[in-house]
């Protein structure tokens, strides 16, 4: 038979997902997969029910229904400093996963290159592929993960198409600064670069950290699209509605990739999504508050039970260096540890090297998520206590 599709060959599949169902054999408590074992608002979910009820069952509005949309535009220009027109610069897509890949279809060439900061989120090295463009990665250094100016600058060329930033970031919890979003701002207007902004954490942060979108900044609204979702906001994961914001040439070749994609996301949860928009702003303070205690209680657990890790400034990810554990353990590589670690506590965690393109870097971390409920990571603070040499 012929061979099959050689690029696929060139990434594995999503080690995140692995490892919630490796969780789920065994029956533990799953601190690898991003999501909340808890509920989402009351109020959205009535909203969503009422949409069913309502008859918003069949095809949507390819590119999103017009209330959200707008709902998009109001809040954004509200808390982003973001203009932007609902009609023309807005897709609304199944999560930010597809309005990702659909965005970099929309701006990829062969031969074109993109900047991705690592440790990365694991979907934008494969989505970098899949566009046909090739990856060209830059450190995030530890413990407050900055970059370095001079290797940020040297990765920049005139085959540069694309830089995607992450802020809040996952797995780090780095917020960017001001001052780093405008040096990055500075060389892409300088190399003609367009910049992919993944925001969907912005709600999500702690010690005073501030969420600056990248179009919000002077001469950036023109080259950045801005991704973002319900998912992680308002606790609904599973409903898959995200959506891009760019300026309308962009968003016209969005629209097109997105329509062949996947038609569009699922109704009822955009008009539901339209309505969680306009909760008033103690939701996103009780939000705020309930992960700020989560992460302090956390971070507690991970340093008692022998992990080195420091708070994150944002998103609900710990990156912890288990250098300690494993050589107690006689492990030497962060897979082999985090089976380990569930055969012994239960506990699912993410090996760290499925967050660089140079697999050593992360060979010694593994990344927890505590956006749990108060039960869970009590359980798991139990078991990390009594189960772990």
């Amino acid at each position: 038979m012929k061979n099959l599709s050689r690029i696929t060959e060139t990434f594995s599949e999503s080690v995140i997902r692995e490892m919630t169902r490796i969780c789920d054999a065994a029956g533990g408590y799953n601190l690898s997969q991003g999501f909340p074992d808890f509920d989402s608002p009351q109020a959205i979910q009535e909203a969503a029910i009422r949409a069913i009820s309502a008859g918003y069952n069949q095809y949507p509005v390819t590119f999103g229904e017009p209330e959200l949309r707008e709902a998009i535009s109001r809040k954004v220009r509200r808390y982003n400093q973001i203009d932007c027109d609902p009609a023309t610069d807005i897709t609304v897509t199944c999560g930010a996963t597809e309005a990702m890949i659909a965005t970099l279809k929309a701006l990829i060439n062969p031969g074109d290159e993109i900047i991705i900061f690592e440790p990365f989120y694991e979907n934008y090295g494969p989505d970098s592929i899949l566009s046909g463009a090739t990856p060209r990665y830059i450190t995030l250094y530890g413990p407050d993960w900055h970059f370095s100016s001079t290797e940020l600058a040297a990765a920049f060329n005139e085959k540069t198409k694309a830089i995607i930033i992450n802020t809040p970031n996952n797995p780090t919890g780095k917020v960017f600064t001001r001052s780093e979003l405008q040096e990055i701002a500075g060389l892409a207007v300088k190399w003609d670069t367009y910049v992919v902004a993944d925001e969907i954490y912005e709600h999500i942060l702690y010690d005073e950290a501030e969420h600056i979108s990248m179009a919000s900044l002077p001469g950036m609204a023109e080259r950045t699209i801005t991704i973002n979702s319900i998912s992680k906001t308002y606790s609904v994961t599973g409903w898959r509605v995200g959506w891009a914001i760019a300026a309308p040439r962009i968003t016209q070749r969005i629209r097109k990739v997105h329509d062949f994609f996947t038609v569009g996301a699922p109704t009822p949860f955009q008009h539901a999504a339209a309505e969680a928009m306009n909760f008033e702003p103690e939701y996103y303070t009780g939000l705020k508050n309930h992960y700020a205690e989560a992460r302090d209680f956390f971070l507690r657990v991970l340093r008692e039970a022998g992990f080195q890790c420091e708070l994150p400034k944002g998103a609900y990810y710990v990156l912890a260096d288990a250098s300690g554990i494993m050589k107690q353990l006689k492990l030497t590589d962060d897979t082999a540890f985090s089976r380990r670690l569930i055969e012994l506590t239960g506990v699912a965690t993410v090996p760290g090297s499925s967050f660089y393109a140079d697999k050593t870097k992360g060979s010694h971390q593994v990344r927890f998520c505590f956006c749990k409920k108060w039960e869970t990571l009590e359980l798991v603070a139990q078991a990390l206590a009594t189960k772990l040499p």
